[in-house]
């Protein structure tokens, strides 16, 4: 039971959490994905107030250690089912069900897909979401941003760093973003921009090679054609995901949560914050400003129910406020932090509870050549060594042979059995989560997952070979990187690789990879995009 329970750890989110676990309430922040949401893929933050220059990453890391230092909790799981409309509200996850007196939803937005001829086939392959994760794929080529909003001014002069040329495309007469922003784009020569302008069809064979576009105004179409491959990234807006609230709290038209001034919605204990409200500017600034504004219009409807039921004050984790004074944490997209280390001293103490977990202890054999890449996983390597006593740690130096992707860290159970999870590429940055969660699958039943899920995975008779080709800076890939490892160690006919792409240029050219997270099945059939545990058992059943 708690006093408050927020869905979601965007800035709303965490905004939310940080205030009501300031006023001594018991808060837990339910999150699904990725802590920090989407603000996480932008690499550069320049506009928050009193933050001159940070990442998404580093500025929603500090704000959960602001959050935990006052006592709120976090769980990583997913909401199934609402009932929002009693006094005490229930959470259904997938894991577990949670009692709540006053609910904050900050579930966020997911981009807006445009649906032009072509949009569908060829993501992954020239048409992509995120810059951050793909920027690299387009060095030297031609790259269309659609979209006239911050995101894709911002994004746009981000890619500048990899495109040889620019191309904005944006369907209004001017950009739709502040002024100040859009004069930004003036700045950087490699940047045409085409105003009244809509894509009106893409295609290719196995990468992005043609493209036509309308001007709707005159009514003339234009064409482009690139037989190298270009990228056209969609910045288009977003769909908020509300679908989930639909039959209890009121939308408007495009489905986004209507809210009072006080971010309350049509029910009492239930408000709303962030890219999930009706709002004309979605930005940090006025996500963590919904945020702070629903958590403090909590405070007098919690305070009213505890005594209306006669409920008395909840036991909670106590504040530890000396959290607060130390350092920033390393930026994640970086594999290695200020002190020369893959991991800091504070990330081994957080570590310290998992491990206590293991029901086991889990082999690492890491098998290395003599290149520059193997320095790098031995290096690595002998970090882990030191971990904990239930970490063991095989290093093997082998001949370099490029049938077998070396170096890679493959773990083993302590009765000496592969679980067919294996590294191939330091996982660091983003995916250093999946390694320990791997880790933590690896030495006994590991995470959660619902037995009929679980019964479907232990049932397959045939043999699945997953590689995941991932980029350090992607947010999206860690969820399809866990889904298929936590699947290999529930099936040894399963095995689960992960790739990083940075090391492995054949396989990108193989496969034409052009954005990530790319999952391959058996060597055959490529899939891009976030996929979760559900869908990818789905995929396969199909």
């Amino acid at each position: 039971m708690y006093d408050v329970i927020i869905i979601g750890s965007g800035p709303a989110g965490l905004s939310a959490a940080i205030y009501a676990a300031r006023a001594k309430y018991k808060v837990l922040v339910i999150e699904k994905e990725q802590i920090g949401g989407q603000i996480t893929i932008t690499s550069e933050i320049v506009n928050y107030p009193g933050v001159e220059k940070t990442s998404g990453t580093k500025l929603t890391q500090s704000m959960k250690r602001q959050a935990e230092a006052f006592g709120a909790e976090f769980v990583m799981d997913e909401v199934m089912e609402t009932q929002l409309t009693q006094d005490i509200k229930v959470i259904k996850t997938k894991n577990n069900e949670y009692k709540t007196l006053g609910v904050v939803l900050a579930v966020g937005a997911h981009p807006r897909k445009l649906g032009f001829p072509g949009e569908k086939e060829f993501q992954g392959h020239g048409v992509a979401y995120c810059a951050t994760c793909d920027g690299e794929f387009f060095t030297g080529k031609e790259v269309f941003v659609v979209g006239g909003g911050f995101a894709a001014v911002e994004e746009g002069i981000f890619l500048t760093k990899y495109a040889k040329h620019i191309t904005m495309i944006v369907r209004e007469e001017d950009f739709t973003c502040a002024k100040t922003v859009a004069d930004q784009v003036k700045k950087y020569p490699e940047i045409t921009v085409k105003f009244h302008t809509e894509v009106e069809e893409v295609s290719g064979k196995s990468l992005l090679e043609y493209a036509r576009f309308k001007d709707n105004i005159s009514g003339e179409t234009w064409e482009y054609q690139g037989e190298d491959g270009f990228g056209m990234f969609i910045f288009a807006g977003y769909v908020p995901n509300s679908e989930l609230y639909k039959e209890q709290v009121e939308l408007d038209e495009q489905n986004y949560i209507i809210t009072d001034m006080n971010q309350k919605t049509n029910i009492d204990g239930v408000y709303a914050a962030g890219d999930v409200c009706i709002k004309n500017l979605r930005q940090v600034v006025t996500a963590v400003s919904d945020g702070a504004t629903a958590a403090t219009s909590l405070e007098k409807y919690v305070s009213a129910v505890h005594e209306k039921l006669n409920i008395p004050q909840f036991e909670r984790k106590e504040p530890d406020l000396s959290k607060l004074s130390e350092s920033t944490p390393v930026d994640a997209i970086h594999l290695e932090n200020s002190e020369g280390a893959f991991i800091t001293e504070e990330m081994k103490q957080k570590l310290k509870d998992v491990f206590a977990k293991f029901e086991n202890p889990v082999i690492v054999k890491v098998n290395l050549d003599d290149g520059e890449h193997s320095k790098e996983m031995e290096a690595f390597a002998n970090e882990i060594m030191d971990l904990d006593e239930r970490i063991k740690v095989e290093v093997v130096k082998k001949e370099a042979d490029k049938g077998n992707y070396l170096p890679v860290m493959e773990l083993w159970r302590k009765d000496g059995t592969d679980t067919g999870i294996s590294f191939h590429g330091v996982p660091g940055g983003h995916e250093f989560n999946s390694f320990i969660v791997a880790l933590y699958n690896a030495s006994g039943s590991g995470q959660t997952i619902s037995d009929e899920l679980k019964k479907k995975i232990s049932a397959m008779d045939k043999e699945i070979h997953f590689k995941v080709a991932v980029s350090l800076s992607c947010t999206m890939c860690p969820e399809v990187v866990m889904a298929t490892q936590k699947m290999a160690s529930l099936n040894d006919n399963i095995t689960a690789e992960l790739y990083d792409l940075r090391w492995f240029p054949d396989l990108k050219e193989k496969y034409n990879i052009m954005s990530v997270p790319c999952l391959i099945i058996n060597d055959e059939e490529v899939v891009f995009g976030k996929k979760n545990l559900e869908a990818i058992v789905e995929l396969l059943e199909k």
